[in-house]
């Protein structure tokens, strides 16, 4: 499963609740994307979720 090369963040587990209150096993998966990313002046690609890419753009 993918993982953030920055954060560390991946996938988290919990449970789907239906009408009836039944609790099957479900998956909250990252948003993670290959990227290019300049790291001390070199480039290098990255597994980085949405929330790094946007602390990348910031600064």
């Amino acid at each position: 499963m993918a993982k953030c090369e920055v954060c560390g963040k991946g996938p988290q587990f919990g449970h789907n609740v239906s009408f009836s209150k039944r609790h099957t096993n479900r998956q909250f998966r990252p948003n993670v994307a290959k990227r290019t990313v300049v790291v001390n002046g070199q480039a290098r690609k990255l597994n980085v979720c949405a929330q790094c890419l946007k602390t990348f753009n910031k600064a």
